[in-house]
C-alpha cells in the first residue's frame, strides 16, 4: 500500500512540474511553445489556458500536501515498533566482534600483569586481576 502511495506520489509531482511549467508568463511559456500555432486557443478557448492551468495547479498543489501528509503519517507508523532482546537475533559478525573484543581485552590485562610484574618483580596471578579480593572498607 505505501508502494502505491508513493508511485501516486511521484505521478503528482510529475504532473505538477509539468504544469507549472505549461503556464504563460510574459515570454509565453512553454505553453505557447506546446499549443503553438493558435492550437491552445482551440483546446482552451481564448482564456481558457490560463484559468485552467491556473486551476490545475491550485488542484494539484493541494493534492501533492495531502499526499506528502499521508506519506509522513504512514512513514511515521511503520517504523515505532518496539525492539525488545527477546526479538532480535544475534548475527554472526556480532558474535565474531563479541569474541574479538573479549580476546583483545583478554590479551590487554595479560599485557598489564606481565607489565605490572616487570616493574615490581614479583608473580602475578591472572585470575587474582581478574577477580579481585572483595574491598574491606566497602561496608564501612
Amino acid at each position: 500500500m505505501f508502494v502505491a502511495w508513493v508511485i501516486f506520489h511521484v505521478i503528482v509531482c510529475i504532473a505538477l512540474i509539468l504544469v507549472v511549467l505549461m503556464q504563460s508568463s510574459k515570454g509565453e511559456g512553454l505553453a505557447g511553445t506546446a499549443f503553438s500555432s493558435g492550437l491552445s486557443g482551440a483546446v482552451f478557448g481564448g482564456r481558457g489556458a490560463a484559468t485552467f492551468l491556473s486551476k490545475a495547479t491550485s488542484v494539484l498543489a493541494i493534492v501533492f500536501m495531502l499526499n506528502c501528509g499521508a506519506l509522513a503519517f504512514m512513514s511515521s507508523r511503520t517504523r515505532t515498533e518496539v525492539v525488545s532482546p527477546q526479538n532480535v537475533t544475534e548475527s554472526v559478525v556480532t558474535r565474531e566482534a563479541q569474541k574479538e573484543y573479549e580476546q583483545q581485552m583478554q590479551h590487554q590485562q595479560q599485557q598489564m600483569a606481565t607489565d605490572s610484574a616487570a616493574q615490581t618483580g614479583e608473580p602475578v596471578n591472572l585470575d587474582d586481576l581478574m577477580n579481585p579480593p572483595p574491598d574491606s572498607s566497602a561496608g564501612q
